[in-house]
């Protein structure tokens, strides 16, 4: 069994996957839009994300944009970047938290070298965490 979460976007999903890729270093594995599934969709959708599926190395995430009316913004979540390196902590919060907004600066914490949270310009909740050796 592989556990990994969706991610709905309003309208923004190959942006946000595109986004990913430079920012984490992983890759776009499979991108499907709307026009390509056998399904009735709205006009305005055909050119949208019905499923994509984006890698860094063993771990994974997908993604869609939501049918008109039916996003809902995340709450409740965050996705949670798990580091050894500080500077590649850095370098991510800072990619990620461009054109967002951070909830908490990336600093020192009691657990970690660095933590921090934000919500990225997709809309999207992050925590990126370094923890200290130990």
């Amino acid at each position: 069994m592989q556990w990994y979460p969706h991610l709905a976007f309003n309208g923004q999903c190959e942006t946000a996957f595109q986004f990913y890729e430079k920012c984490l270093g992983g890759k776009i594995l499979f991108m499907m839009r709307y026009a390509e599934a056998p399904m009735d969709t709205p006009p305005e959708m055909k050119k949208k994300i019905v499923h994509a599926t984006f890698a860094v190395d063993d771990q994974r995430f997908s993604g869609s944009d939501a049918m008109p009316g039916h996003y809902l913004k995340p709450q409740g979540f965050h996705m949670q970047l798990n580091l050894k390196d500080a500077a590649e902590a850095e370098r991510i919060f800072k990619a990620l938290a461009e054109n967002g907004s951070v909830q908490m600066q990336l600093q020192e914490t009691f657990w970690a070298l660095r933590y921090g949270m934000l919500v990225d310009q997709f809309g999207m909740p992050w925590e990126i965490n370094c923890e200290k050796a130990g």
